[in-house]
């Protein structure tokens, strides 16, 4: 059963976040999962192309202008929201993937840890009592589809 999971991850990413990312995005769409994003650059477009490559559903939830999607996005969902709708991409997530870390994204962690959406780290900072860690993009995948299963039974 299809998974709708949120990719975040700095805009600003090294080479390997980038990679890690377009794998994490390739991996879910090939599973068949709707992959959710914030629609920007770095991570987001990263995991975006991935997805895109095997013609998955990419939802971008952008903080501002559908124009300002990224190349990979299917569906735009502009909000005017700024940072805010960072709440509306981990909302929208059975499950949440986090590759790499910025300020940005460990928002985005807090708010998914404090609303019981589980959230698995790729990389990025080891939190305390917090996200799943994993150490490669399939084992991301494998983690976050399982974590959205078993919250989806619950």
């Amino acid at each position: 059963m299809p998974h709708t999971i949120s990719v975040v991850g700095p805009a600003q990413a090294s080479d390997a976040e980038l990679h890690a990312a377009q794998e994490v995005g390739r991996l879910l769409a090939a599973g068949g999962h709707v992959v959710v994003t914030g629609g920007h650059g770095g991570v987001m477009e990263a995991a975006s192309r991935g997805a895109a490559i095997h013609d998955g559903v990419v939802v971008g939830i952008l903080p501002g202008l559908e124009r300002d999607a990224n190349p990979f996005v299917s569906i735009a969902l502009p909000t005017g929201l700024g940072e805010m709708r960072n709440a509306l991409i981990i909302r929208a997530a059975d499950a949440v993937i986090c590759v790499g870390t910025s300020w940005g994204s460990l928002s985005e962690v807090s708010l998914a840890m404090r609303t019981r959406v589980p959230v698995v780290m790729l990389g990025g900072w080891d939190i305390p009592e917090g996200p799943q860690l994993a150490r490669t993009p399939d084992e991301a995948v494998r983690m976050a589809v399982r974590l959205a299963q078993r919250r989806r039974q619950h």
